[in-house]
């Protein structure tokens, strides 16, 4: 899963930010940001995307470079975003998981 995300976050940075140029792909841990491929303008279309994409809700709190400054760090923070909303299955003392 996590290749999955890692995958779909470096072609829309790769798509928007460098139009296209496959040649320019940044490494998992550089700073978008302190690498000059996005500024603030782009820190929002990027939360858009992750909203739309990968169907998570990305609040102020969470926009920090914790979360948003690098593809790993992208990756961690929708990975655990997604966990976080997976129910869990509770099964009672009866054994039989509640339907």
């Amino acid at each position: 899963m996590d290749t999955q995300i890692r995958a779909k976050l470096t072609e829309f940075i790769v798509a928007n930010y460098f139009f296209g140029d496959t040649a320019r792909v940044p490494r998992d841990d550089d700073s978008l940001v302190e690498k000059g491929i996005i500024d603030s303008t782009g820190i929002l279309e990027l939360i858009e995307f992750l909203e739309s994409h990968f169907e998570v809700e990305v609040s102020e709190s969470e926009i920090v470079p914790e979360n948003l400054s690098s593809i790993s760090n992208l990756t961690e923070f929708i990975t655990s975003k997604r966990s976080a909303r997976e129910p869990t299955c509770q099964i009672p003392a009866s054994g039989m998981p509640a339907l």
